[in-house]
């Protein structure tokens, strides 16, 4: 890597990206399908690039045309490629079935795949250190044993480490995905768990502030519980903050949703926001990204997120004044 050299990045992210095959109708030999690039990660760092912060991608690509033309979109999206690593094998695909309320059904293509030989060597001290902040998931933790390696690695290094668990059930066990939580809590700047799924599963607790408490007392300095069309459950060590969730102007894909979250929060947070405004914005870029088909499909710019985001406070602080 010669991003070292460099200027610092605010974010780095680090996983799995992955080309996505989308189709609206049930999977079926000839339905049309659209190509797109995508991954937990990608999205993580295209949300955070477009939050305003200076984003690095550490990823495995093939050393083929579709590398190029993957590496390509990522600039596209305003990530630098200067982490990016190629090798030969396969890259992971997945395909997904997305209904019109934008409820999706996957299956995925990804067992040893190029992106799973991510490993500890491919983490570059001097850019981890350097960085304001490193997300990584548990995608990236499930995938195969060097990549956990490297994402535990990265969690040593880090001034502040963003972990989001993302559970996956297909990728791995209960047990495991548990584990990882409870050897990365403890170093964590900020975890941001989905209710009730992940918490439930992962933390073993029935409530958003339970969850929260829980992961406080492991050690986690923030922590973000994701409480989907509800809203957000901060825990800080201060008094908690409870974040209502903006509703979407359209709903197409919820593909991405929880990474545009997970992506504008950390970016917003290096570039200085306090946790509850760069929740708040977190939030509205969520609800406009499954305005667009796939994970990347729709990325909202930082003043397309931060006037949605104003339209909803004023219309609740309207519904509030109007009751009065």
């Amino acid at each position: 890597m010669n991003a070292a050299a460099h200027k610092p990045f605010d974010v780095v992210v680090m996983g799995e990206i992955l080309v996505e095959v989308a189709t609206d109708l049930p999977f079926a030999h000839g339905v049309p399908a659209q190509l797109g690039i995508s991954g937990d990660a990608l999205n993580v760092a295209a949300a955070a690039a477009a939050a305003g912060a200076r984003v690095g991608l550490l990823s495995v690509l093939t050393d083929d045309d579709l590398g190029q033309a993957i590496a390509a979109r990522v600039a596209e999206l305003g990530i630098s490629t200067d982490l990016l690593l190629h090798r030969r094998g396969q890259q992971g695909v997945y395909l997904v079935h997305s209904d019109p309320d934008g409820e999706r059904e996957f299956s995925y293509a990804r067992s040893g795949s190029v992106g799973s030989t991510l490993g500890p060597d491919d983490v570059d001290p001097a850019v981890f250190t350097a960085a304001g902040a490193v997300v990584a998931g548990g995608i990236a933790s499930a995938i195969s044993t060097t990549a956990r390696a490297a994402v535990v690695k990265a969690a040593s290094l880090a001034q502040r480490f963003v972990f989001d668990p993302n559970f996956r059930p297909r990728l791995t066990t209960k047990e495991e995905a548990t584990a990882v939580l409870a050897e990365l809590a403890p170093q964590a700047f900020l975890v941001t768990p989905s209710f009730p799924g992940e918490t439930s599963a992962l933390l073993g607790a029935s409530t958003p502030q339970e969850a929260a408490a829980g992961l406080r007392a492991q050690g986690t300095a923030n922590v973000a519980v994701t409480c989907g069309a509800e809203g957000i459950q901060l825990e800080s060590g201060q008094d908690p903050v409870w974040v209502p969730a903006i509703p979407a102007p359209a709903v197409v894909d919820q593909t991405g949703a929880g990474d545009a979250f997970v992506g504008t929060l950390t970016a917003r947070l290096v570039l200085g926001d306090d946790f509850q405004a760069a929740a708040r914005y977190g939030a509205a870029a969520s609800s406009l990204v499954v305005g667009g088909k796939g994970g990347t499909g729709f990325i909202p710019t930082f003043e397309q997120t931060r006037a949605h985001a104003a339209a909803s406070a004023h219309s609740v602080e309207g519904e509030v004044s109007s009751h009065a």
